[in-house]
């Protein structure tokens, strides 16, 4: 069982910058490919980012290629994602997971991770 805490949510200009933090509880942090997600009043939870067990493989949706930038550390059992050149478009409540399975499907589907995070609030005013 994983427990996932998110934090760094908040306001922000367009053109800024914010940095997501997702901390796991247990042990076995290294274990898990995590990802980030964001869901806006429509119906579909978006892809945002995802991480490789290793950290050397990432995957970026196409809407936020070049601006995010996800990244992880074992030691404190934390994924980031850090948001640079922020966009009002990029409102959103944002989601981290993580993928205990290991099922086939790829990195982008939510269908592929076990646990997710309570989800923060990031706002960005044109």
């Amino acid at each position: 069982q994983v427990q996932l805490v998110e934090s760094g949510g908040g306001l922000v200009q367009a053109g800024g910058s914010l940095r997501l933090s997702c901390a796991a509880s247990g042990r076995t942090f290294s274990s898990y490919a995590m990802g980030w997600f964001r869901q806006t009043p429509g119906p579909e939870r978006e892809f945002v980012a995802a991480v490789s067990r290793s950290g050397d493989i990432t995957y970026y949706s196409d809407s936020v290629k070049g601006r995010f930038t996800i990244s992880r550390d074992d030691a404190k059992n934390t994924v980031y994602l850090q948001m640079n050149s922020l966009k009002p478009e990029d409102t959103a409540v944002y989601y981290c997971a993580a993928d205990e399975q290991n099922l086939r499907f790829g990195a982008r589907a939510t269908r592929r991770y076990d646990y997710w995070g309570q989800g923060t609030q990031v706002t960005v005013s044109s």
